[in-house]
């Protein structure tokens, strides 16, 4: 059987990516396709040095800058793919992957990280946050959006099996698509893991810097603890704009290996998680050191974190609310 993988893009290497990797260690046969494949050199090992096809859209104009903002002629790109030739393909979607195009007598298998999150229920946070909410710069991204949820329901019929990464994306599914989902949760590799007794007294933060992962408003929280240290790792287009937020108790460290990712996770006194996240692989990384959680309780992390036994919980996505919730911690740590 000829065997193909589709992932929206390749620009970093992050949760979605770490799902590619596996299934191409499942599949080392099959042929990887994307819209974009932006990945440095330095980040290709979860490829296993395979050829990775795209899509037009890799040679737009500040296409590796501005990837997102072609995101009206991300249906028509995903669709341009010719799967004519496989048995099986396997869609990871986060965007626009499960739209590919098969017919009747090839399976396709959608593994759903998240149903578009700016065109469904997160709409309206994200034109709020990008400044796309008025005017006539909001008229046409709304307009946009539309077409989007059109395409991406009438999308929603073609694979034949969809599997969510975890319990509340499947009801994400169900709400959006009304198609239910199996739940096969993402890959997490705690065995690279070592439990660490001594902590020291810093707390840790780790993502990519884009709006809803809300690391502005980890950063706004500890400027006003001016106590407590914070390490804040990873980097993405919202990086000036945190660390133009950060007070001298916080240090950016932009992206960094696994290594050292692996370390500060270690040594800190608890990781920070204020994303409504799908699933979230971070919080299990750090729970494998023996490293709580302070986390937003919405999302996956209700399924990874045990409130006053791995970690604790803050329900509003606020400075004030982390603020409260390191401040209990800290309590209930001392």
């Amino acid at each position: 059987m000829r065997i193909a993988i589709v992932q929206d893009w390749l620009v970093e290497y992050g949760g979605a990516e770490k799902v590619l990797g596996e299934l191409i260690n499942l599949y080392p046969e099959a042929d990887i396709f994307a819209l974009y494949d932006f990945v440095p050199e330095d980040k290709r090992a979860f490829l296993h040095n395979k050829k990775v096809n795209t899509s037009f859209l890799q040679k737009m104009p500040l296409a590796k800058k501005h990837y997102r903002s072609y995101l009206p002629l991300m249906p028509i790109a995903i669709e341009q793919f010719d799967f004519s030739e496989y048995d099986i393909i396997i869609s990871v979607s986060t965007a626009v992957a499960k739209g590919i195009i098969t017919g009747p007598d090839q399976l396709h298998i959608a593994y759903i990280n998240s149903p578009i999150r700016y065109a469904w229920d997160l709409t309206h946070q994200y034109l709020k946050q990008t400044g796309h909410d008025k005017g006539l710069k909001g008229i046409i991204t709304k307009l946009i959006l539309h077409y989007i949820r059109m395409w991406d329901f009438r999308t929603s019929a073609g694979p034949d099996l969809m599997i969510g990464n975890s319990n509340f994306i499947a009801r994400r599914i169900d709400k959006v698509y009304r198609r239910e989902a199996e739940v096969i949760y993402p890959p997490v590799d705690v065995n690279k893991f070592e439990l660490c007794i001594n902590k020291e007294d810093f707390y840790v933060t780790a993502s990519r810097m884009v709006p809803y992962k809300k690391i502005d408003l980890i950063v706004e929280a500890f400027a006003m603890m001016p106590d407590k240290k914070l390490i804040v790792i990873g980097d993405g287009p919202e990086y000036d704009k945190i660390k133009a937020k950060a007070a001298p108790n916080v240090k950016l460290l932009g992206y960094q290996s696994d290594e050292v990712l692996k370390d500060h996770l270690s040594r800190a006194k608890a990781f920070v998680f204020a994303a409504e996240e799908d699933f979230g692989i971070l919080p299990l990384e750090a729970q494998a050191c023996g490293t709580p959680v302070i986390a937003f309780g919405k999302g996956g992390a209700l399924e990874t974190v045990k409130q006053d036994i791995t970690g604790t919980f803050f329900y509003t996505q606020s400075a004030n609310a982390i603020v409260e919730a390191v401040s209990k911690f800290d309590l209930t740590a001392s």
